[in-house]
């Protein structure tokens, strides 16, 4: 075994592809990612209002959202054609309607309304916008109903108590997901490197030899470096967490090691096995890639596996990274005993024994069999005469039909994710999240208030508890999300018309299930209070609506644009369709560079080393991405029930420039690759970390201007900006017009590169050969 570990050191010092997977790329990601989360708070999200009545009462409302601590008056409209303009261009995230007369119906009891439009296609920072917004209306109405004491008659107040998380940092509650995802596919790529590579450069005969023909041997001692880095890389990611940000860690470490070493494991083996099983270095790292990207969504950080269908739950459980996360936040986040995670800690144990074990089977099997010759790849000069660019398209198509790993990826793949990356997300909205009441007034009230919990989509009563050790139990064991604590004597204060307060105690280890949870609540509390306040009136008659009046003067009606029910699949799915489109075709075109000088050697670079030719191949790389792009714009959109409100000619004319962008940063980057796995392995990583730089998850606001404008160099910043906004959110290519700009301003900047580099290369080529 010693041996084993030697030999693969010393071919890990010799090959710097191998280290830099190993140890670079897992770096430079986390150093991204916790970059991108550095400012803990969300603040400055732009708001844009239209302030119709200009009257000393509206002055005091547009300068209460001005004082909002995480919005920031970015411009003032006119009228609601330009705000709406404004949000569909990304000018702002949310406006502000004061109506004309606002101030004379407030005097007049008419109770006039103010109306909060957002974005709730960028999920995060609209909910967030809409969230400061109302605190700082309601905060406004309450200064001008201190001198009316009929302005606060007796009602249910929700005090909010945040459970594990109580700053509500989404910097820690998203890297604690978000690290673990990204290491994960790289322990398995760099694993499948390290066995792959056994059956095209090196020997598999000469790795079970020096293994004195043990197959277990071989296996452990070739994994057992890769190992050791990765469990450090594990301690590196838990300093982020737990040094730089200062999150606390409130579990059994002992535990979160072990797991965390179950983790490691699980995926070597993983890679091990698909490379063992397909035996082609290229093809066997394709399908991990293609097994490990999706995996974030099925761990049930961003939507919880509570909501999610059958299928995204069984494909779930044979995921290793799904049962680590939910040991991570049971122990390091919620700080629950060790046995409420034997389960997860059993099933992580199981696959990765599982996984191992089936690597080693499958590598006894092979050691009996006679290890094939390396068979000389041919040198393939150009099917298709000609230099002109019509030439060198057709001979890329040819090309990449004939070549099953590049068609995969650039075909296949989309087709693929198309199909697996929705799942978890399609039942949308979280309903009938469980919670547990400790109900100490036994009341009619209180009898009411539960009766409304029952009745409202967002929460279930699961439970009722006599205390609140009771309730605390049921929440440990993850029986419920919340409990709401109705004291003694609820009703007596609500009857005296002082304010009765309700405790409500919140697990906000998983934001969306917090910020469902909380809602649920609230609402409910909410309809209680309005029928106490109507004495038992007619929802519909003039005693029901005067007793509205004196609890809220002002209606706030919270309107969410373009994704009217705030669906989760309809916020992350169209922005990670674009994402993968992106990753697809720059995976295939550049592993097209390593494909060419495998097969042609210096001369199939030169092939592909002019102008015309990298024109012709971009246009090629066009044609092939047409069909994932109607499947991704047009196709699945409306399957799933997306909003669909962009026109076709817009679509089109967006989605140009970012295919040529990719096309031309693919060949750029590919004219330095000698070996065609060298794109996989470079770029494996990106997809996430670029994903949280667009903006649509995490606010551009949060972001870090150096962090930000570096983003740029990837085409997907500005494409899923503007095809989002134009698809789901009715935006025309005016409104997008700087994305759009940007796109071909990428595109002309990397077809120069790529020609300059391909001179270069050409001449280094030539003068070598003299």
């Amino acid at each position: 075994m010693l041996l084993v570990i030697l030999r693969e050191l010393r071919w890990m010092r010799r090959d710097r592809l191998a280290l830099v997977l190993a140890i670079g790329i897992p770096v430079v990601a986390f150093a991204i990612l916790a970059a991108i989360f550095s400012n803990a708070v969300i603040r400055d999200l732009r708001v844009t209002v239209v302030d119709s009545d200009h009257s000393p009462t509206s002055l005091i409302y547009v300068q209460a959202v001005a004082s909002a601590p995480s919005v920031t008056v970015a411009e003032r409209s006119g009228d609601m054609t330009s705000a709406m303009h404004a949000i569909r261009s990304g000018d702002a995230i949310a406006a502000v309607y004061i109506p004309p007369n606002f101030e004379r119906d407030l005097v007049a009891r008419k109770r006039p309304q103010i109306v909060v439009l957002y974005n709730q296609q960028y999920f995060t920072p609209g909910s967030n916008a809409a969230t400061a917004i109302s605190n700082a209306l309601t905060a406004a109405t309450a200064t001008l109903t201190v001198a009316d004491r009929s302005y606060a008659p007796g009602s249910l107040v929700v005090e909010e108590y945040v459970l594990t998380n109580p700053a509500l940092n989404y910097g820690q509650f998203l890297l604690r997901s978000i690290l673990p995802t990204v290491l994960h596919v790289i322990v398995a790529i760099a694993a499948g490197y390290a066995v792959g590579s056994e059956f095209s450069r090196r020997s598999r005969r000469a790795w079970l030899r020096v293994a004195g023909g043990s197959p277990l041997t071989a296996l452990v001692g070739k994994l057992a470096p890769l190992f050791a880095i990765f469990v450090i890389m594990t301690v590196v990611e838990a300093g982020i967490i737990h040094g730089f940000y200062g999150a606390p860690f409130r579990g059994d470490s002992l535990l979160m090691g072990a797991a965390a070493c179950l983790l490691v494991i699980a995926y070597l083996s993983l890679g091990s096995l698909l490379q063992l099983l397909t035996r082609n270095l290229a093809l066997g790292m394709s399908v991990t890639a293609i097994f490990c990207n999706p995996a974030f969504g099925f761990a049930g950080v961003g939507f919880p596996v509570l909501a999610m269908g059958g299928f995204a739950r069984f494909w779930g459980t044979l995921l290793p990274l799904r049962w680590y996360i939910q040991i991570l936040f049971d122990q390091a986040v919620r700080g629950l005993p060790t046995s409420v995670s034997a389960q997860p800690f059993l099933a992580l144990g199981g696959l990765a024994v599982g996984l191992f074990g089936l690597a080693w089977w499958r590598l006894r099997i092979l050691a009996r069999t006679a290890a094939p010759h390396a068979a000389t790849r041919p040198r393939i000069g150009p099917s298709v005469q000609g230099r002109g660019m019509g030439a060198a398209m057709v001979a890329e198509l040819q090309r990449i039909l004939n070549d099953r790993g590049v068609f995969g990826l650039i075909v296949l793949a989309p087709v693929i994710y198309g199909v697996l990356y929705p799942q978890p997300y399609l039942a949308q909205v979280l309903r009938s999240i469980p919670i547990v009441v400790v109900d100490q007034d036994h009341t009619e009230l209180s009898r009411d208030l539960v009766e409304a919990l029952n009745a409202d989509e967002a929460v279930a009563v699961a439970a009722r508890a006599n205390t609140l050790a009771e309730a605390q139990a049921a929440l440990d064991r993850r029986q419920v999300f919340a409990i709401l604590a109705i004291p003694e004597g609820t009703e007596r204060e609500i009857l005296k018309g002082n304010k009765a307060r309700l405790a409500a105690y919140v697990d906000s280890a998983y934001f969306l299930l917090y910020d469902r949870t909380l809602q649920g609540i609230v609402e409910a509390s909410g309809t209680v209070t309005a029928a106490v306040a109507a004495h038992g009136a007619r929802s519909d008659g003039s005693l029901a609506h005067a007793a509205l009046i004196r609890s809220s003067p002002v209606e706030l009606l919270s309107q969410p644009l373009f994704n009217p029910t705030g669906g989760y699949a309809s916020y992350v799915v169209p922005a990670a369709f674009l994402l993968i489109l992106q990753q697809t075709l720059l995976l295939g075109g550049a592993t097209m560079g390593g494909v060419a000088f495998e097969q042609g050697g210096t001369e199939g670079w030169r092939r592909r080393a002019n102008a015309r030719a990298i024109i012709g191949q971009a246009l090629a790389h066009l044609c092939l991405a047409v069909p994932g792009f109607a499947l991704y714009l047009i196709i699945l959109p409306r399957f799933y029930g997306f909003s669909t409100l962009g026109g076709l000619v817009d679509l089109v004319l967006m989605a140009v420039p970012f295919v040529l962008s990719v096309s031309f940063l693919a060949q750029f980057v590919s004219l330095w690759f000698r070996r065609r796995e060298t794109a996989v392995l470079l770029f494996i990583a990106v997809s996430l970390p670029l994903f949280f730089m667009v903006g649509v998850s995490w606010p551009v606001e949060a972001i870090p201007a150096a962090l930000r404008a570096a983003s740029r160099i990837f085409p997907s910043t500005s494409a899923i900006d503007g095809l989002v906004r134009i698809n789901q959110m009715g935006a025309t290519l005016r409104d997008v017009s700087r994305d759009w700009a940007a796109l071909w301003i990428l595109s002309a900047v990397y077809c120069l590169l790529a020609v300059a580099a391909a001179r270069m290369l050409s001449r280094g080529i030539t003068g070598n050969e003299r």
